[in-house]
């Protein structure tokens, strides 16, 4: 590791960096990759049609790890980032390890924090870290009468990865009960409900802390919320995310404190006791109830939206903290955040989270960003020469200010400039708490 600093110091060496996925949150991440000046060429897999402009878009599906890995390897990768929660669970980081491969990413064991809730659940019991009451269950029937039992409202999970939409919030026990045969019976997101966890309600404002981990020192970044459901006073479904703000205004500095010691050095302790440490990067979703912090969910990668407001505010170079959290030098790092504030808000198609139709032109982008605001592709692509919507989430307009106000003002400033067909956005993020 000296040596290769020393290298780079002479301009003798850069690295060649391969970005695994092709979303909002990936191309925040080569953005943010593409200003550091250790870096000659980023290659990202599959991209998109934002992501094409300062990277070389390889048509490889993030799910084919082994595609993936023999490409890093014929390209000499010096580094692999890893974005999605798919291929980290299904073992990308073990399969380039185990070919001397430099990845940044947890494990496969490691990415069972996200990949299974139950695995999660137990964790924080065994270790007690605090997070919602909680019952599992391998069928729908047993499911049902702890519903009929105890009532609601319940939180109701599906075990496996469910792209940010496998966890429901039933108010009634009708929808709980609706919430079990959905996921158990109906299959709707397929073997990821095979077991549910069935979770006390929590109430409070919800706060999301990334945090850089290096298997045994983790550092948190700056805090985030996105907002959920699809429409203004969060209203309708759950979604993958319709915008974020960065910092969470409800997560003081006493209360990062807390969650620093209690929560996140615990969860990283825990899984190194367990012998599966974990690097890469450590998604915590919170919620602050009267009684303290909770933990609702990890995650084993970078969030989406939340990196959008995340990484604009980082001043340090990205690549020497992944080097760090890769070589499990993290505790040498200084790392080092703008005071601006940020606001992303998510352009989405018509219908989605639900069936949605491709292929509408988009235009103003330049426009946007002439707002000062960072335009982030997430559903795009390019046809006969046009950029056109190709996703449920199609891009992600952020912008820093002074104030969250400011911020604010600048991402819908630059919202405005954009148009394609059917575009549906949230006029309240930043708003609401």
């Amino acid at each position: 590791m000296i040596l290769k600093f020393i290298k780079r110091m002479k301009g003798c060496e850069a690295l060649k960096v391969l970005v695994v996925g092709g979303g909002g949150r990936e191309h925040a991440i080569v953005w943010k990759i593409s200003q550091s000046p250790n870096v000659k060429e980023i290659f990202c897999a599959p991209g998109n049609a934002g992501i094409k402009k300062i990277a070389r878009c390889i048509d490889i599906p993030a799910e084919d790890i082994k595609t993936l890995a023999d490409f890093a390897e014929k390209e000499r990768m010096d580094l692999t980032v890893v974005g999605p929660e798919v291929p980290l669970v299904l073992g990308i980081v073990d399969e380039f390890e185990g070919r001397g491969l430099r990845i940044f990413g947890p494990s496969k064991a490691a990415s069972q924090i996200e990949g299974s809730k139950v695995f999660a659940k137990k964790l924080m019991q065994k270790y007690n870290i605090p997070t919602a009451d909680f019952r599992i269950f391998n069928n729908s029937a047993d499911a049902i009468n702890y519903i009929d039992e105890i009532g609601a409202p319940l939180v109701i999970k599906a075990e496996g990865l469910a792209a940010g939409k496998g966890v429901v919030v039933a108010r009634e026990k009708g929808e709980a009960v609706s919430a079990v045969k959905s996921i158990m019976e109906e299959k709707v997101f397929g073997n990821a409900g095979s077991r549910v966890v069935i979770e006390e309600f929590l109430e409070g404002p919800e706060v999301t802390v990334l945090s850089f981990c290096d298997g045994k020192t983790c550092v948190p970044m700056v805090s985030s919320r996105d907002h959920k459901r699809a429409f203004d006073h969060d209203e309708g479904p759950n979604t993958g995310g319709m915008g974020a703000v960065s910092p969470a205004s409800t997560y003081s500095m006493e209360l990062a404190e807390i969650v620093e010691k209690q929560i996140i050095q615990k969860t990283v302790d825990a899984m190194a006791k367990e012998g599966i440490p974990f690097k890469g990067v450590l998604y915590t979703g919170l919620m602050l109830t009267n009684k303290g912090p909770r933990v609702l969910e990890y995650n084993c990668r970078f969030g989406d939206p939340e990196t959008q407001v995340v990484l604009p505010r980082l001043e340090t170079d990205l690549i020497d903290i992944m080097e760090a959290c890769t070589d499990g030098t993290l505790d040498k790092m200084s790392i080092q955040w703008k005071e601006d504030r940020a606001v992303c808000v998510v352009l989405a198609s018509k219908g989605y989270p639900g069936a949605y139709e491709k292929g509408k032109a988009i235009k103003g982008i330049s426009e946007a960003e002439r707002q000062g605001a960072i335009v982030f592709h997430a559903g795009t692509a390019e046809k006969n020469g046009m950029l056109v919507t190709s996703g449920g989430r199609v891009l992600g307009v952020a912008a820093l200010g002074k104030d969250e106000e400011e911020a604010r003002m600048k991402a819908y400033s630059a919202v405005s400039k954009i148009e394609f067909e059917g575009m549906h956005y949230r006029k309240d993020i930043g708003k609401v708490l």
